[in-house]
């Protein structure tokens, strides 16, 4: 079997700001984030390719963790626009009546509860592969092989640890590292000075890790354009990059309650999907589920 397990943010921003119809509730609440973010689970469960079976869709709510707690300039809601940040609580109430898993995370980000699960279910010998449906570049560092992989749909691209390393020369362990040298606008961590993607890619190719980049530059195995800037700018922000490095590793330690026989979707359950479908104002959806229980 596959576990497809999906990152619902990511899923709603897109839904938000794509080109689809608007929607607004009967009491004038916009919708339409919402509403597709259900009529892309919808098309993933039709999906002959996919053959989806067991699922689950992790959300932050709200954009702050424990993260924010250990650096000031962590990501948070701070500037997301206020019809969207409003309909948080509704994509999980619209995942739910579909009878799918959500994980709504608070202490923890949406990205800890998929990194937890893709590692868990993996080691089950029932699992022939964990499929994460986001571009999230954070979600490479638990990549294994084919066992485990990140797949975007919008680019109809599979990124696999074979893919990331020919596309990036980077292994799924240095991820963390990477990020807090290059730095991730996304989520707030403004890495070193000086380091960019490629000349940090062939420093962590024989360097795998922060701590193993030598102080000295003259103890470097590879020296890429600029190495000496380089070396400087990390002696002057190693303990800075530490605390990224901190911020980019995903735990894999979420309390997740569910098994994986509970992540089973067995059909959206009838009664509760079309009483969601008359609150928000949708008539095309009442009947889209392929299948009811």
């Amino acid at each position: 079997m596959r576990v497809h397990l999906v990152d619902g943010t990511y899923e709603l921003y897109r839904a938000h700001f794509s080109h689809r119809p608007d929607h607004a509730a009967p009491d004038g609440k916009d919708l339409k984030g919402s509403l597709g973010v259900v009529q892309s689970l919808l098309g993933l469960l039709a999906d002959p390719a996919e053959a989806v079976t067991h699922l689950a869709v992790a959300f932050d709510n709200p954009i702050t963790s424990f993260r924010n707690e250990l650096f000031e300039g962590y990501k948070s809601d701070v500037g997301v626009p206020p019809e969207l940040r409003a309909q948080f609580d509704d994509v999980e109430r619209a995942v739910s009546a579909l009878g799918v898993v959500v994980w709504s995370m608070g202490e923890f980000e949406a990205d800890d509860a998929l990194a937890t699960a893709a590692v868990r279910f993996a080691q089950d010998p029932r699992v022939e592969q964990v499929r994460i449906l986001t571009p999230d570049k954070d979600l490479s560092q638990v990549l294994a092989a084919e066992r485990v992989v990140q797949v975007d749909r919008m680019r109809e691209r599979v990124i696999t640890e074979a893919s990331l390393w020919a596309d990036k020369k980077l292994r799924p362990g240095s991820v963390p590292d990477f990020l807090a040298l290059v730095g991730d606008d996304a989520d707030g961590i403004p890495g070193l000075e000086g380091w960019g993607a490629k000349s940090t890619a062939d420093v962590l190719a024989v360097h795998p890790h922060l701590d193993q980049i030598p102080p000295a530059l003259g103890d470097w195995k590879v020296k890429p354009r600029g190495a000496e800037k380089l070396a400087a700018s990390l002696a002057r922000g190693r303990e800075a990059a530490t605390l990224y490095r901190t911020l980019a590793t995903l735990r894999l330690d979420v309390p997740l309650p569910q098994s994986l026989d509970d992540l089973e979707w067995k059909g959206a359950p009838q009664a509760a999907w079309r009483a969601w479908c008359d609150a928000v104002g949708s008539t095309s959806l009442r009947d889209r589920p392929r299948r009811w229980r």
